[in-house]
């Protein structure tokens, strides 16, 4: 392991998705299922911020099927009954607005995209699981989760991209990585307080 992929992996164990109780609920069949809705509805524009991100990397093959990717997350979000995606949680808006802070420059826009692409597909295969053995009765689009479970080659691809630059530039996408990791967390956290707070109401 490089030096630089020890130091981002140090900090996506630190701010590791699948530890977040939203998603340790939803792996355990313990999720309302209004929480899920909330969820695909809010996350959509974080997930409509990922082919920019590509753009800025100078992978524009990748960033076109990663528009596709995004119209397969508002399929998820309208099977389960949100015919519109927007946002309205801080949280999410806050991970937004950094990410496309981020996408700004090369380095950083590495280290930023690294931060979701790295976990995407450990996460997309605890989601679907999730899906098929707790939420059937949902018939929730499960395809945006399928087409992510193997998909290693782009963090791969940012991974190593990051290694080639200078040692200046990897802090920055280092930096980056970080800050989107937590942005990512807190986002869930968000979502989570909120879908919460209208269930009490």
């Amino acid at each position: 392991m490089t030096k630089i992929e020890q130091r981002l992996s140090d900090i996506l164990d630190k701010w590791n998705l699948l530890d977040h109780p939203f998603y340790r609920a939803w792996s355990e069949g313990t999720l309302p299922d209004d929480h899920l809705k909330l969820y695909a509805s809010e996350y959509a524009s974080f997930i409509g911020m990922v082919a920019k991100g590509w753009e800025a990397c100078g992978d524009n093959e990748i960033a076109e099927i990663e528009v596709e990717h995004y119209d397969l997350w508002k399929d998820f979000a309208k099977s389960l009954g949100n015919a519109d995606v927007n946002t309205s949680i801080d949280e999410v808006n806050t991970l937004v607005a950094n990410c496309d802070k981020e996408y700004r420059s090369y380095p950083t826009a590495l280290g930023a995209l690294y931060a979701f692409e790295r976990q995407q597909p450990a996460t997309a295969q605890s989601k679907l699981a999730g899906l098929k053995t707790h939420y059937n009765h949902i018939n929730a689009d499960e395809t945006y989760f399928e087409v992510h479970v193997d998909d290693e080659e782009e963090p791969a691809i940012l991974l190593k991209n990051m290694e080639a630059l200078s040692f200046e530039e990897q802090d920055k996408a280092v930096q980056a990585c970080e800050n989107i990791a937590e942005n990512l967390y807190y986002a869930l956290t968000g979502i989570m307080n909120r879908a919460d707070a209208m269930a009490e109401a």
